[in-house]
């Protein structure tokens, strides 16, 4: 009896998936628990298991597309067998293993929104989608599903607000905003179009929606990295002994845990009706995974380590991160983000909000330079130092510039007195 392949629930809160790669091809064997294909979620790519050997019969879901969990993806079974699926589960159009070609599909015509006024049947609409609608004041009917029977998915919401998409409510429709008209480029003689991935659309969208929906302040203050450099040199070594590599990032993360703790306000979202306080404290560690892009994987209840606990925890995030070995969950759940913009040198730069975060720490390159020492009876000289540049860029809806200081301030003088 052919078996269903159907999009596995991967993770909490993940409700959509995207196909990257079929490992197997219709009419391929494979073996139970042998890798089928690849998906991504929130730039996390999974291998998903063939739950029974035998044969590809088809393949419903093709690269690229999205996929809601419970849909289906393929159906296993032995060579001959026909692929009778239930058509509830179709999310895409049947490739099936047959002895001769499939009559050509007639061209389908593209999806045309309906005007807000018309009051479009948009179907089922997930958890997800309605969210994120009402975080933008979207108006459904005027995106283009391309779910199933037209439903719309993350993807379709993402890619409308990275076009400029119009803004309005479900129920209260508006007129439209003027969209911002892309620049048409040209392919010139020896130029070439390297196709965007699955992560680098993700990191596109994301990016966009985020400088759409928060506005973008930026403060800076220099530390002293003196008594930190100190206490590394000093415990790097015994760190190494409890299979821990000691890391500057590990102390970045434990003073701004500090500074959450002390100033609650940053460690919250913006909803309409309210900040919306978070009581975890998550850190999400921007990891860059070279010319693929970057992903965050995110420290869960970092209040709760110890620096040795943070240094193991950045320790193994960062490695399953480079290796591609995340789950899903790893990723969600942030509530405050770290990005160390100086291992390339950067001294200072304007980092975009973690979405829907209330800020996010950049860090500079640390360098020696001559500062000026105030001693304790006010006399001056000139110390060299290991000096660095914080970059802390803010929602302004939620924290105005005095605030944004006092918690920069509280990150600076945890550092600045480690002991």
């Amino acid at each position: 009896m052919p078996t269903k392949v159907l999009v596995p629930r991967l993770g909490e809160g993940v409700d959509e998936v995207t196909v990257t790669k079929w490992l197997k091809a219709v009419g391929e064997s494979v073996n139970e628990l042998d890798p089928l294909l690849e998906v991504n979620t929130d730039k996390v790519d999974t291998e998903i298991p063939a739950p029974a050997s035998g044969v590809v019969l088809s393949i419903h879901m093709q690269e690229g597309q999205p996929a809601r969990v419970g849909e289906l993806l393929a159906v296993i079974g032995q060579p001959g067998e026909k692929a009778e699926v239930d058509s509830a589960l179709m999310g895409k159009p049947v490739v099936e293993e047959k002895a001769s070609p499939a009559p050509a599909a007639q061209p389908v015509a593209a999806p045309v929104p309906a005007p807000a006024s018309a009051g479009r049947e948009l179907g089922f609409i997930s958890p997800v989608v309605a969210k994120m609608a009402a975080e933008h004041g979207l108006n459904l009917s005027n995106i283009p599903g391309t779910g199933l029977n037209g439903r719309i998915t993350k993807q379709d919401v993402l890619s409308f607000v990275s076009k400029g998409g119009s803004i309005g409510t479900a129920a209260n429709p508006v007129v439209s905003q003027p969209k911002a008209t892309p620049v048409a480029v040209a392919l010139s003689s020896g130029d070439s179009l390297v196709k965007h991935t699955t992560m680098r659309r993700s990191i596109a969208a994301h990016m966009v929606e985020s400088k759409h929906t928060s506005p973008h302040v930026l403060t800076v203050m220099e530390v002293d990295m003196s008594r930190v450099a100190k206490h590394r040199a000093a415990n790097k070594a015994a760190f190494a002994r409890d299979g821990a590599n000691l890391t500057f990032t590990a102390y970045f993360i434990a003073a701004i845990v500090a500074g959450l703790k002390e100033y609650p306000l940053v460690n919250s979202s913006w909803s309409d009706e309210g900040v919306i306080m978070r009581s975890a404290i998550n850190i999400g560690m921007a990891t860059s995974l070279g010319e693929d892009g970057l992903i965050v994987p995110v420290i869960k209840g970092a209040d709760g380590l110890s620096l040795l606990g943070m240094a193991r925890a950045v320790n193994d995030l960062a490695a399953r991160a480079r290796s591609r070995k995340l789950q899903p969950d790893e990723v969600k759940g942030g509530t405050f983000t770290l990005t160390n913009h100086g291992v390339s040198g950067s001294l200072f730069a304007m980092p975009i909000i973690n979405q829907p975060q209330c800020g996010i720490l950049g860090v500079g390159a640390m360098q020696k330079r001559a500062v000026v020492i105030t001693d304790e009876n006010g006399n001056d000289s000139i110390a060299i130092r290991p000096m660095v540049y914080l970059s802390f860029v803010f929602d302004h809806r939620i924290l105005d510039g005095a605030s944004a200081d006092w918690f920069v301030s509280k990150i600076k003088d945890t550092l600045e007195n480690w002991s």
